[in-house]
């Protein structure tokens, strides 16, 4: 396995266990549990999409999947963004999560880019 994608594998579990450690935090209220619910699918579905993109059969395949980590990732950002609009969470408590998001999110885009431009 290639360093990078070792690394990558590694950030993107240790994502889906600070989302985990967010949404324990959440206050007990119907939208902190709605929300932090959506959070949890979607952060947690990141690393588990990246790891099955690394067992890709095809290039078409792993971009396909890569897309999906791309589109979790971002909706992930999107309901840590509704967390601290609404005032349940403040930002400075989240954003290291989202700087590393937002760092893991530019990897996996520049992975798609880079896979499609190869002509093999």
């Amino acid at each position: 396995m290639d360093t990078g994608e070792s690394k990558l594998v590694d950030r993107t579990k240790q994502f889906a266990l600070r989302v985990i450690y967010l949404v324990q935090s959440l206050p007990s209220s119907a939208t902190s549990r709605v929300t932090g619910n959506q959070l949890l699918r979607s952060g947690t579905s990141v690393g588990a999409n990246y790891r099955s993109a690394r067992r890709a059969r095809s290039r078409a395949e792993f971009c396909a999947k890569l897309g999906i980590v791309e589109e979790e990732l971002d909706e992930s950002l999107y309901w840590i963004e509704l967390l601290v609009e609404s005032k349940i969470m403040t930002q400075k408590r989240v954003d290291d999560l989202i700087h590393e998001g937002d760092e893991i999110l530019r990897m996996i885009v520049a992975s798609i880019v880079t896979v499609r431009k190869r002509k093999d």
